[in-house]
């Protein structure tokens, strides 16, 4: 059961790369916040998914996306010392 509820929040979450919150992602599997969070730090210890606080919220993204968005940056700055 556990791996299913993970395997729930780790499709939702690649499903909203823009980020979701702890509540919303326990409200899409229809769980408490606190059952959601466990699943989520499970998934962080497995480098699924990245985790961040924005103001007061904790928004959760798809690991993927958060390298992609490192490798972004890194492109950007490099782009601009050249000119």
């Amino acid at each position: 059961m556990e791996n299913h509820q993970k395997e729930r929040i780790f499709n939702i979450i690649r499903k909203h790369p823009e980020g979701l919150t702890l509540q919303k992602i326990a409200e899409e599997i229809g769980t408490s916040r606190i059952t959601a969070t466990k699943y989520i730090h499970e998934l962080i210890g497995e480098g699924k998914i990245y985790q961040r606080r924005v103001g007061v919220a904790k928004l959760c993204y798809p690991k993927e996306r958060f390298i992609i968005s490192l490798k972004e940056g890194e492109i950007i700055e490099k782009l601009k010392k050249k000119i």
